[in-house]
Formats: structure tokens, C-alpha cells, sequence
């Protein structure tokens, strides 16, 4: 994989459906959904202007997945709501063992004296939520969790200095793509609503006999769909336990602090429960209600960026 300078336009259509000679989610789609992959190994080897990295996956698996996370007959792992014209589908990847390496490039601008960042971790998995136009198949939102155990990570202060110079040279490509798929949310989300008046009545027939779960009715089946529903995409981390070792390794390569006598210190943090929540497309005054980690405190929050939210609309307004 190589970084581009320029964000790439978006895919379109599934191209699974447009193989199958359909253009709305089908027969095609279920059946790719369906499918287990286990993979032994993987290398995955990416190229950036001011560094390179690899990652690589032992004892790889991805299936599907119920709404519990659990795995179960395959008409369960996806939920269907005609009168939306949207579909939910789960999915999760679990690996035994992840390996990640990054290196500065020789014609960054990196510093000559960096040490490459390395981290290794054991058991992870990935759950991936996913909410299409039954249409044509396009993503209106996704939620992708990324679910680590035990994590032991020992960093020196020139590796710490190299990540925060590789975070840095992605920024202004994450930022173009982000601009980008900002520009193309509110389309889709416009024609995400809209979707319904795109399916004929004997269509959605069809679709709620096969996504309705056993005994469920119209009614019931649309409560259980806005029981899973993503409102807009989001990304997140969770750490189990990380055992973070600070080190300063200046001393290996000073020979004048040698001299003096002075050696290097460390610092030991240990964090539990460690959680990162990214939502990136949130418009400033929704609620917070639907987020995975939301407390009364982010309500007065909201107060907060309400009132700046007025205030900036009222300035905008006189100019």
C-alpha cells in the first residue's frame, strides 16, 4: 500500500453486486457476506514519503457476526429495514499474533538518528459495523472497534519523537481525506432518507420476510433495527491493560553525558481500560446521546458548545 497526495475518488457501487448484474443489495451480496476467510499469515507493507511500516497477522480470521457479537445463523447477522432501505451487517476479525514495524525513509526528512518503532501484540480482534443503501450497496456509516488484552509496549525517547514524526506526515492526508468524505456525508445521508421511495412495494415484501428475525413483526423489526443503528460513522480503541515503558536511551549515544557520570531514566505507566473514541463526520450542536461512552457531563458540554454554536451562527449572520 502507498500513501497518496491526493485523496482517491470513491469506489461507487459494490462491484460484487455490478458483477452479479445487480445494482441493489441482492442474492449476490448475502452470499459473499457469508463466506469465512482464514488466513495463516499476512504481510501488509506500507509506503509514505517519510517512512515506511509493515504489519503483520498471524492466524487471521474474519466471519459474521450477530448483533451480540456472536457467531449464529447467517440470516441473523444482518438486519434488513425495508421502510429505510438500509441494511445493518456485523462482522469480526481476530488474529494470535500482530506485528507492526516503522522506519523513516533515506530521502524524508526524518532525523538521521531515529530508531525504528516496533510493537508487537498477542491476541486482538477487530468488530466492524456496517449500515448500506439496499439500492446500490454504498456505506452511509460504519463503526469499526479495535479491541486489545494485555499490551506491554517499551519505548525510547527517539522512537517516541519517530511516532510522533510518522503521526505527523499523515496528518495532511488524513485531513484531505476526511475533508473529503465530510463534503460527501451529507449526500449520502440526504439519499439514505430518501431510500424507500427507490423500492417498489413488492420488493420490500420480499426483503422483510428474509431480514424479519423468527416472530418478529413490522413494528418490531423496525424497533430492533434502530436498536443497532449507527447515526454516523465512528472508530475506536480499546485497550485491556497497557504497560507503557518510557526510556531515554540519549546516553547510548552521548559520550559526553557518559563522562559526567549520567545515565538515562525510565518512566512505567500502566493504564487500565484504556478507551479512544473518534467521531469524525459529528456536526457541532447534535446530541451525544448514541455514543458509546456518553455521561451527563457530556450533556453539559453540549450546553457549552451550543451557546459558542449560537453565538457564531448570530456573527455569521451580521456579516
Amino acid at each position: 500500500m502507498r500513501t497518496c497526495e491526493e485523496p482517491r475518488a470513491p469506489n461507487g457501487q459494490s462491484p460484487i453486486a455490478l458483477a452479479a448484474g445487480q445494482s441493489e443489495y441482492g442474492f449476490a451480496e448475502k452470499v459473499v457476506e457469508g463466506m469465512c476467510i482464514v488466513v495463516n499469515s499476512i504481510t501488509i507493507k506500507i509506503h509514505s514519503k517519510a517512512f515506511h511500516a509493515s504489519f503483520e497477522l498471524w492466524q487471521l480470521q474474519g466471519y459474521s457476526v450477530n448483533p451480540s457479537w456472536q457467531q449464529s445463523d447467517l440470516r441473523l447477522t444482518r438486519i434488513t429495514d425495508p421502510q429505510r432501505g438500509e441494511v445493518l451487517t456485523f462482522k469480526e476479525l481476530t488474529w494470535q499474533t500482530l506485528r507492526i514495524e516503522a522506519d523513516a525513509t533515506d530521502n524524508g526528512d526524518q532525523d538521521p538518528v531515529t530508531t525504528p518503532l516496533r510493537l508487537i501484540t498477542n491476541q486482538g480482534r477487530i468488530q466492524i459495523s456496517l449500515k448500506r443503501r439496499t439500492k446500490d450497496c454504498n456505506v452511509v456509516a460504519s463503526k469499526l472497534m479495535f479491541l486489545l488484552d494485555d499490551l506491554l509496549w517499551v519505548l525510547t525517547d527517539s522512537q517516541l519523537k519517530a511516532m510522533m514524526k510518522y503521526a505527523e506526515s499523515l496528518s495532511e492526508a488524513m485531513e484531505k481525506s476526511a475533508q473529503q468524505r465530510k463534503s460527501l456525508a451529507p449526500e449520502s445521508v440526504q439519499v439514505s432518507e430518501l431510500g424507500f421511495e427507490y423500492c417498489s412495494a413488492r420488493k420490500e415484501r420480499k426483503m422483510e420476510q428474509r431480514s424479519r428475525p423468527p416472530g418478529a413483526s413490522a413494528s418490531s423489526l423496525g424497533q430492533y433495527f434502530e436498536k443497532h443503528d449507527m447515526r454516523e460513522s465512528s472508530y475506536h480503541l480499546l485497550i485491556s491493560r497497557l504497560d507503557l515503558h518510557l526510556c531515554d536511551d540519549s546516553h547510548a549515544r552521548d559520550a559526553g553525558t557518559l563522562k559526567h557520570g549520567m545515565l538515562g531514566g525510565a518512566i512505567q505507566l500502566t493504564f487500565r481500560r484504556m478507551a479512544f473514541d473518534y467521531y469524525p463526520f459529528h456536526r457541532a450542536g447534535d446530541a451525544c446521546r448514541h455514543w458509546v461512552r456518553y455521561s451527563e457531563a457530556m450533556e453539559t458540554r453540549g450546553q457549552w458548545a451550543g451557546k459558542l454554536l449560537s453565538e457564531f451562527q448570530s456573527k455569521i449572520e451580521k456579516l
